[in-house]
């Protein structure tokens, strides 16, 4: 099927872009092409431009095609999980003395990235409330090379208008780089509001299935691309050929997954507006939520994530969680299984002590495709 035919509906995109059926068999399904090293046809003569499956391998390869136009990019790469992939990417673009703006909300593994380990290779980090435009103006310096953001943001679901951060951004010569695991592709691309680079946790909504770890970097900039590659394949942590079938597998019903995640939060969020023990509740798509507009104009739906506050404090909060029975009380997000947990002391528990502490009486949902109405019934009986 040809680019034309493929390139006008997401769903669509999902299912064949990448997945060419192979020449032998006429499998429809890529190969899992488990193979370390590849026959030449004489020095140098690579079949295909392969020769060992660290710098390219034809499974990873149908994945990579597939992240790059679902995300609209030029370049796709895939890793062996999120942090693998930001690693490779801050590697890539910073050098020791350099800036980067990270959210004053963000992923507790993306800040122990910065905190604990760029930090010690000389990058000089600064938070900024990303959603606020004049929070990240004031937070970028002359050696700033890059502003990251995760929109909508975890555990907070924070959410910052893409497109004025990036004009700020490349106003002061840095790139703009956007999480989308939250939102994925589907309901949110940031390439075109502006972005430079797109990062995702494959583990999460991608895959889908709570059963691959992986990650993944979309760029629309060919030599960024190539810039990246290089570094991939020099660092290292790619992408297996299982776990990248296991991903591809997981984008084709990507669609039809979120609309289920995103329908399932809604009637969620709602029950627990009016629940007399929530004391707050958090998702981009309720009204009132401070970047309901932002989220309305920039994603096409609100996405399965959903946190809140409960009265009682952080014992409260951490008995919510042990109550709960269709929702599974565990770490990660983005499986079609719901899951619970408390970040403070579980996903975000790196940040513990400082600007990105989390509430104590937080509570975060990674709201499934089950039946809606046995997740309502579990998170009432849960809230007591």
């Amino acid at each position: 099927m040809s680019d034309r035919h493929i390139s006008q509906h997401f769903e669509t995109l999902a299912i064949h872009a990448g997945n060419t059926a192979d020449p032998l068999t006429g499998a429809v399904v890529p190969p899992i092409y488990q193979v370390s090293t590849y026959k030449q046809d004489g020095v140098g003569g690579l079949r295909g431009g392969y020769e060992y499956s660290r710098s390219a391998n034809p499974t990873r390869t149908a994945l990579e095609e597939n992240l790059a136009a679902l995300e609209g990019g030029r370049r796709g790469l895939a890793f062996a999980s999120g942090l693998a992939a930001e690693d490779t990417l801050l590697r890539t673009l910073l050098s020791p003395g350099d800036h980067v703006v990270i959210p004053n909300d963000a992923y507790g593994g993306t800040f122990r990235l910065f905190a604990k380990v760029v930090s010690r290779w000389g990058v000089e980090w600064s938070v900024a409330d990303t959603s606020d435009p004049a929070s990240v103006r004031a937070a970028i310096t002359p050696k700033t090379k890059a502003v990251w953001v995760e929109t909508p943001s975890n555990p907070l679901l924070g959410i910052t208008d893409i497109a004025i951060v990036a004009q700020i951004a490349h106003d002061a010569g840095a790139r703009l780089v956007v999480d989308n695991t939250f939102a994925t592709p589907y309901l949110q691309q940031p390439l075109s509001l502006g972005a430079d680079v797109v990062v995702h946790s494959l583990t999460k909504y991608m895959g889908g299935h709570s059963d691959v770890v992986g990650g993944a970097l979309i760029v629309s900039d060919q030599a960024l691309g190539e810039e990246l590659a290089y570094h991939q394949n020099a660092m290292g942590a790619v992408a297996g050929p299982f776990d990248s079938w296991l991903v591809l597998r997981g984008t084709k019903t990507l669609a039809v997954r979120m609309d289920r995640h995103s329908e399932n939060a809604t009637r969620i969020a709602e029950m627990l507006t009016r629940h007399p023990r929530v004391t707050r509740v958090l998702y981009p798509g309720l009204p009132e939520h401070p970047g309901h507009e932002v989220a309305a104009k920039q994603m096409k739906a609100f996405g399965g994530m959903v946190s809140f506050q409960v009265e009682g404090g952080e014992e409260a909060a951490v008995e919510v969680c042990n109550r709960a029975e269709v929702f599974t009380l565990g770490e990660s997000l983005g499986g079609v299984e719901s899951l619970i947990e408390h970040p403070g002391r579980m996903t975000h528990a790196s940040a513990a002590g400082s600007a990105l502490e989390v509430p104590a009486d937080l509570v975060r949902l990674s709201v499934g495709i089950e039946n809606v109405d046995d997740l309502l019934e579990d998170l009432q009986q849960a809230l007591g």
